[in-house]
This record gives structure tokens, sequence and C-alpha cells, in this order.
């Protein structure tokens, strides 16, 4: 491609940089001075190194091991494990996920079908529950009688 043509390298990285808002800011520079509505700060005392398992089928399993802000292991901290399933459905993929109680993978390797299937059914009820309610609402609005004039 033309060095000096629109979309050359001279202009694309600073087009990029502009259009989407990439820039190095100072780290005492506020990005968003006037709304802080969101705020990015890091929590230096809650980092965690995170190493993934899968079987490449059905299961995930993320390790979530606490370090220092020198990225040393934390000792004070447990390992936490979580669990990762995708479903396909009609409407699409249903991502489910539950925190294990595991200490090790190897039981949370064990642990794993069991603590999916109660993520699953907690979700079918959560979404029955959902549905049943939206239902409800729309018998109410399909109830109501309006009268002219009023």
């Amino acid at each position: 491609m033309d060095k000096h043509h629109p979309y050359g390298p001279e202009n694309a990285l600073g087009r990029f940089k502009n259009r989407y808002f990439v820039k190095k800011y100072d780290h005492q520079e506020n990005p968003m001075k006037e709304n802080n509505e969101i705020d990015f700060t890091v929590n230096r005392t809650e980092l965690y190194r995170e190493v993934t398992y899968t079987d490449l089928k059905a299961a995930t399993i993320r390790k979530l091991v606490p370090v220092l802000e020198d990225g040393t292991d934390d000792k004070n901290r447990d390992v936490i494990f979580i669990g990762a399933a995708q479903l396909m459905t009609p409407d699409g993929v249903l991502p489910i996920q539950a925190k294990l109680s595991a200490k090790t993978l190897k039981q949370a390797l064990d642990e794993f079908p069991y603590t999916m299937r109660v993520a699953l059914t907690e979700l079918a009820e959560e979404i029955k529950k959902i549905q049943e309610e939206e239902q409800q609402r729309q018998a109410r609005d399909d109830s109501r009688i309006i009268v002219p004039g009023r």
C-alpha cells in the first residue's frame, strides 16, 4: 500500500487512535474527568493469575491464583476454581458457570459435573420464574378494559 494513501501507514494508526480512543494516559491523568461513572482503578490487593484447563468438549475450569503486586504468589489467600460450560439452545449459546469449592485441580475435575448440573438446574428455575412473571404481566396488560372518552 502506498505510504501516502489515505489509509496508508502514516494515517492508519492515527485514525485508529482517534476513532477508537486508543491513547496512552499518564497514570495520574483521568481519562474521564467530567464523567466518573466507570472506575478503572486496579484493586492491587485482589490480583489473580488465571490458568485455564479444558477438555475441548464440555469442561472449562479456571484456576485463579492469588498474586501480589509484584506477580509472586500470595500464600495468604486461597486459590479459586470456577467451572464453566456452554450449552446450545434454540436461542443461541447459554453460558453456565459456578464457583467450585475445590482446593486442587483434581478436586475441581471431580466436582465439575455435579456443580454444573446444579448450576443448570438453578438457571432453568430462574428462567422459568422470569417466563411466568412475564406471562402474568402480559395477562394483566391484556385484561385491561379501556373505555373511550375517559
